[in-house]
């Protein structure tokens, strides 16, 4: 197997189904693993969004697309509110490519 098609399966993607909720602005991804157990996690800003969880890493890379005003973590479900304007549908590659740790392009360190 060529090296470049190796290094694009390195690392998992997370299945994602994108579900609109009765709020206006709001979405649900409901995911095909755990990301915290049994319990929640809320993020109203980048700032908020501390440590070394799944769900605060997750939560940092939707607040930096520009695109959610607020994130709710729980289990394998994940419920966004959308900045004005948003199409979610943009969103979804975040979710997915959360525990992918090999891009194309990148390059290797040697520590």
């Amino acid at each position: 197997m060529p090296r470049l098609q190796y290094a694009r399966r390195v690392g998992q993607p997370v299945a994602v189904t994108l579900r609109p909720t009765a709020t206006p602005g709001r979405v649900r991804f409901d995911l095909n693993r755990s990301l915290t157990g049994m319990g929640h996690e809320r993020y109203a800003s980048r700032a908020e969004a501390r440590g070394p969880t799944p769900g605060a890493e997750l939560a940092r890379r939707l607040f930096d697309r520009g695109a959610v005003r607020a994130v709710h973590v729980y289990s394998n479900t994940v419920t966004v509110d959308l900045a004005t304007g948003v199409d979610a549908t943009t969103l979804v590659a975040v979710v997915e490519e959360l525990y992918r740790h090999w891009q194309p392009g990148m390059v290797p360190t040697v520590g």
